[in-house]
Order: C-alpha cells, then sequence, then structure tokens
C-alpha cells in the first residue's frame, strides 16, 4: 500500500487548556467558510470529540465522493431536505444493517411493542449528539415510536455509519453527520439540530457534553423549555458536575454513565470484546507474548486487561486511586508507573478520562513500533498535538493508522489520532449497546414525565428500580429464569418481592 508522508507544524498560539473546561466557541456560522477552510488542518475548539489537527477527508474511503455533504443538495424520496448526510442513496444498504441490530436489541423492541400505545414521549422533542450507529438508529427509531420528535448529530467526527444515518434520513429523522466531520463541519451539524425556526428542543440526549455546551453558549434561553438532559459518557458527566458545582446547571440532568446497567456492561463487557477488535482490524497483529501497558483500572481498563491477558499479553497498569490499583493487583496485574514500562511495551492503551496522561516524554522514549491508543470518550488523554513539531514525519498507512517517525527512524504507531479506538476503527457488541441504549430512552421517559419538583437543577443518578429493569428486558435473551422471593423470604430482607432488591451504596 503506497503511503503519504507529510511535516507537521504546530502553531505557537495552539496549547491545550490546563483544565478540562468548556472552551468559548468563536465560530459563527451565518458566513459560510470555503471548502478548503473547512478541511483545514486547525486547532480543536472541542477537547471532547474534534481535539486534534486532523484532516478530516482524509479518513473517508478514496472512493467516495470529495464533495462536502454540506454542498450537496439532496432530496429523501418523500421530498424531504431537512438532513445533512454523505449520500442519501447508501440508505436501503443502511435499512439493513438496522434490521440486523434490532435482532440483538431485545430490551428496545420490547419498550416499543410495551409502550406503543401509552406513547410515553408523546410532545417530547429531543435533540441528540451521539455516536450515529445502527444501535443508535434503533434508539431513535424507538424513540421515534414512543411519541418523540427526534433531531440528530454525531458527537465523533470518525464514527458515523454513512448508511445508517443516510437510512434515518429516508425515515424522516432530521440528521446531520457523516463520517470524517472537521471540527466546523462538528459544530455547524450540532448547530443545525437546534437552531431551527418553528422547533426547540425540551429534551436533551448527549455523548460527551458538547451538544449541551453549545446550547448554554449559543442558545441559552432554549433552557427554559428543556426538561432535562440525558448524558451517558464520563466526559459529559464531569461537565456537568462542574455546571453544578458552579450553580449553572439549569435544568436536571440523568447521570446514566454510572448506572449499573451502563458501567458494568457497556463500560466493562463491550471493552472487553471490543479493544481486541480494533487493535487487530487495525495493525493485525498478534497479542501473545506483548507487553501491554493499560492506563486506568475503571470499568474500561478492567474490560480491556481481561482481554489482552486471555489472549497471552504480559499486561501492566498504571493506576491513581488505591483501590482500583489494589483490585489490580488482586487480579494478578502489576501495577507500576508509566515511566517505568514505557521504554519496554509493545502497546499503550489509555482509559482514564483524564488528560495528558501519555505526555511528548513518554511518547519520545517508546521503542519503535510501539502501538499508542486510546479507549476513554476523551481524547485529550494522549497528547497528539505535542507530535505535530517540524522534526516529526507523519505516514498515513490506512485508514485510522499514522506512523509517526522520529529523525533517527524511529516510529511509533498511533491509532485513531488519539480518539476512541473501538468506535473509530472497529465495531461494538450491539447487545450491550443495547443496554445502554434502553436505559437511555428510560431516563428520557423519566425525567420528561417527572412531576415538577421532582427533580431539581442536579445531577441524578438513574433509579435502581430502572437499572433492574433494563436487566430484566435483556434476561429472556439467555433463556434465564430469575428466582423470585416468598413473602416470608422478602419480609426477612425487609424487600419489595418487586425489587429494588439493593440498596443505593450497594457496589455491583
Amino acid at each position: 500500500m503506497l503511503s503519504s508522508k507529510k511535516k507537521y507544524i504546530v502553531n505557537s498560539n495552539s496549547g491545550i487548556k490546563a483544565q478540562i473546561q468548556f472552551a468559548d466557541q468563536k465560530q459563527e456560522f451565518n458566513k459560510r467558510p470555503t471548502k478548503i477552510g473547512r478541511r483545514s488542518l486547525s486547532r480543536s475548539i472541542s477537547q471532547s470529540s474534534t481535539d486534534s489537527y486532523s484532516s478530516a477527508a482524509s479518513y473517508t474511503d478514496s472512493s467516495d465522493d470529495e464533495t462536502s455533504p454540506r454542498d450537496k443538495q439532496q432530496k429523501s424520496s418523500k421530498g424531504s431536505s431537512d438532513f445533512c448526510v454523505k449520500n442519501i442513496k447508501q440508505a436501503e444498504f443502511g435499512r439493513r444493517e438496522i434490521e440486523i441490530a434490532e435482532q440483538e436489541m431485545p430490551a428496545l423492541m420490547a419498550l416499543r411493542k410495551r409502550a406503543q400505545g401509552e406513547k410515553p414521549l408523546a410532545g417530547a422533542k429531543i435533540v441528540g449528539c451521539t455516536h450515529i450507529t445502527a444501535q443508535t438508529a434503533v434508539l431513535m427509531e424507538t424513540l421515534g415510536a414512543l411519541g418523540a420528535q427526534c433531531r440528530w448529530a454525531a458527537c465523533n467526527i470518525y464514527s458515523t455509519l454513512n448508511e445508517v444515518a443516510a437510512a434515518l434520513a429516508e425515515s424522516g429523522f432530521p440528521v446531520f453527520a457523516w463520517k470524517g466531520e472537521s471540527e466546523d463541519d462538528f459544530w455547524w451539524c450540532i448547530d443545525r439540530c437546534v437552531n431551527v425556526e418553528g422547533w426547540q428542543p425540551n429534551m436533551i440526549l448527549d455523548d460527551g457534553g458538547d451538544l449541551t455546551h453549545w446550547i448554554y453558549k449559543k442558545y441559552p434561553n432554549m433552557f427554559k423549555k428543556i426538561k432535562g438532559i440525558v448524558e451517558e459518557s464520563v466526559t459529559g458527566v464531569h461537565r456537568l458536575y462542574q455546571l453544578s458545582k458552579a450553580g449553572k446547571l439549569c435544568v436536571p440532568a440523568m447521570n446514566v454513565n454510572d448506572s449499573v446497567t451502563k458501567q458494568k456492561f457497556d463500560n466493562l463487557y463491550c471493552c472487553r470484546e471490543s479493544i481486541l477488535d480494533g487493535l487487530k482490524r487495525t495493525t493485525d497483529m498478534m497479542f501473545g507474548g506483548k507487553q501491554v501497558v493499560v492506563c486506568g483500572y475503571g470499568e474500561v481498563g478492567k474490560g480491556c486487561c481481561a482481554a489482552l491477558k486471555a489472549m497471552g499479553s504480559i499486561v501492566y497498569v498504571t493506576e491513581i486511586d488505591p483501590i482500583c490499583a489494589l483490585q489490580a493487583c488482586m487480579d494478578g496485574f502489576r501495577l507500576v508507573k508509566l515511566n517505568e514500562v514505557i521504554r519496554q511495551v509493545d502497546i499503550v492503551i489509555t482509559c482514564t478520562g483524564n488528560k495528558n496522561v501519555v505526555t511528548r516524554e513518554h511518547l519520545d522514549r517508546m521503542k519503535n513500533s510501539c502501538i499508542v491508543c486510546n479507549m476513554g470518550h476523551s481524547n485529550t488523554e494522549i497528547d497528539v498535538a505535542s507530535l505535530r513539531t517540524p522534526e516529526l514525519t507523519w505516514e498515513r498507512v490506512r485508514s485510522q493508522v499514522d506512523h509517526v517517525i522520529w529523525p533517527d527512524g524511529k516510529r511509533i504507531v498511533l491509532l485513531a489520532e488519539g480518539r476512541l479506538l473501538n468506535l473509530s476503527c472497529s465495531t461494538v457488541p450491539t447487545f450491550v449497546l443495547s443496554i445502554t441504549a434502553t436505559t437511555q430512552a428510560l431516563a428520557l421517559i423519566e425525567l420528561y414525565n417527572a412531576p415538577e419538583g421532582r427533580y431539581k437543577q442536579d445531577v441524578y443518578l438513574l433509579p435502581k428500580k430502572m437499572d433492574e429493569y433494563v436487566a430484566s428486558l435483556h434476561l429472556p435473551t439467555f433463556d434465564a429464569h430469575l428466582t423470585e422471593l416468598t413473602d416470608e423470604q422478602a419480609k426477612y430482607l425487609g424487600l419489595n418481592k418487586n425489587g429494588p432488591f439493593k440498596p443505593n451504596y450497594y457496589r455491583y
């Protein structure tokens, strides 16, 4: 495969901010930039979704039409043009992908049947910013079946499946997303979802906090009619707690990320499978005998470590939390500082949700051909910006794979420019996403229908009863049969026979 080499020069004014906070968005969209401007290498504004000097067009397939979707005039078969996707003609292929995903998302399909008559989201106008995949398409169509109107943008510039976005647009969903957006495209798409005449959202479904941030910065008056925010990522939840602490959170918010069904199933089991898929697709490597350091031993780190250990890798762990550190030790992993092993490891994986976990100093000391990737939502964990210097050469090897070459010939293999590996470079298990999507749907239903005063302007966890309900909807897939408490047993334990079965402080 032929590869192209580039040298990047860093703008001296493009430093990374010292704190994870909302950045002021200075671009205005009433003046359309030129096509070149939209694809130029420029400093990102959002630290969670577009933080890099990326050329968006560079990761689209070479056979794709190079014309920006923003410059195309497209209409669905019903005559609608309220969308912006790569190619509306891919809708039929995308519809087949959605139908396949439905087979592995039993809970959402059950919700459609159970709530079809009730329409618990009738009147809801949901604006969403998530990964746009076949699985999230099933969620969107479920929300529509429950009575909601939806407008959607992508939370990641590389994870959108173009054919799925086309299928949603063909079905009447206003979707503004395509794989390989530039940072300007990213914010333009969000703005098109929010800023539309005759339609105002009353619910927000966010993944990373960029949508919430945009509304706060550009359209703060919209929050007068918004009933609540549902957020599913570590980064987005962190931003919500920052707003709450500063007294700036003006609507209730539901923290889906820390619900049991999200933490234990999406973060743990999903990453346990998808880490191998992402690494294999991008590098074709064998894992047996490789030395790997995993930064962070939360649920994501636990999943990554378990998978790599099972494949025969020698796994090291870095941690700041003594409890997670002790868990890693008890699970058979050696706890180290990154500096202690950085010269010898073959793979570095970040899973912390923090920033500058892997710095330029670490990158300089890595061995030749070391693979560097990120499994956290935020792409601030690896200091990719520090690699955009004149003395380093970037060589694009394949989609989402870059060789960064030092003057002495040493190179590292950087995956997805430090963005989320599994959704940028591979796929994730549909069944696990069914659990997360069902949790999101129930959180939206709860916030939308909650009587006034139940939730104040704060961040809340999903009620335990709903977590248990999400789990119960997935058990029939395994032909699983729950044991029921007798009246005597329930009285002895002080529980309701129908749950919740654990107190809020219980750690699963």
